[in-house]
């Protein structure tokens, strides 16, 4: 193959130019068999692709990832810099298209994972206006779960006897992708999605940025300004593993080894 026909994978990653009705209408349309397994969707944003360097278990969430979407603003610049034509698909545009779907097929049963009582209230009160009735179930794991084995195994048990087809991870990065990943084969086949406060951002639990934010990719500084303790130190650490991997992307591109992360399947 010539260098010219190689795909075109910024920081080893298969970046997928799906819009997120694209996604909601796979994973809503299709019923998934055991062979297929979990099909993992993962949202990078600066925070992921830096920490991607330094996690073997979210690198190899990614690798096994069926669909992985540009979530954060730079790493769309990024990849079109390196000449993919990619779109800004956000894991909130993703929720908000799963959870806005006009019905739900008699075989879809969903199970969310967050971090807080008053998500689980306000996402039963969005069943029941939906009627979905018994056919959701909510967890909320305790912090630092998924460095204990039994609890992810009583995770992963609660998800498998819910008959889960749609699993919601609402508990952050990267938690929620390395359990999944860790976990698929006691997992249920189905369509696993992390996209993080996206669920409260739904829900209406936590206000986005204006559209004019959005569109002019300051949506971070707006989150700053709402939790400057959380994120101030965890976005400036970010922009320097950002740095640190486009660096290491640039060698890889000018044809010095690196292994490739994200496949998407």
């Amino acid at each position: 193959m010539r260098q010219s026909d190689k795909p075109i994978r910024p920081f080893g990653l298969s970046l997928s130019d799906a819009s997120s009705a694209h996604i909601a209408s796979l994973a809503l349309s299709a019923q998934r068999s055991a062979d297929d397994g979990v099909a993992l969707v993962v949202t990078p944003n600066i925070e992921h692709i830096a920490r991607l360097r330094r996690s073997p278990g979210l690198a190899a969430a990614y690798r096994n990832a069926a669909i992985i979407v540009c979530d954060g603003w730079p790493v769309q610049f990024y990849a079109r810099a390196c000449g993919l034509d990619v779109e800004r698909v956000t894991g909130c545009e993703i929720a908000s298209a799963l959870m806005r779907a006009d019905a739900f097929s008699a075989w879809h049963r969903l199970f969310f994972v967050v971090d807080r009582p008053e998500t689980e209230d306000a996402l039963r009160d969005w069943a029941a206006r939906k009627a979905l009735g018994d056919r959701i179930e909510v967890a909320i794991p305790p912090f630092g779960f998924e460095s204990d084995e039994d609890m992810c195994r009583d995770l992963a048990e609660q998800i498998c006897r819910h008959g889960t087809t749609l699993l919601l991870m609402g508990v952050g990065a990267p938690r929620s992708e390395i359990f999944v990943d860790s976990h698929r084969h006691q997992l249920p086949p189905c369509w696993a999605f992390c996209v993080g406060q996206a669920i409260k951002v739904e829900l209406g639990l936590v206000r986005r940025a204006p559209r004019i934010w959005q569109r002019s990719g300051l949506e971070w500084l707006w989150r700053l300004a709402q939790e400057p303790r959380r994120l101030a130190g965890r976005y400036a650490g970010s922009s320097i593993g950002f740095g640190m991997a486009v660096l290491e992307d640039q060698r890889r591109r000018r044809g010095k080894p690196v292994d490739a992360v994200g496949g998407g399947r």
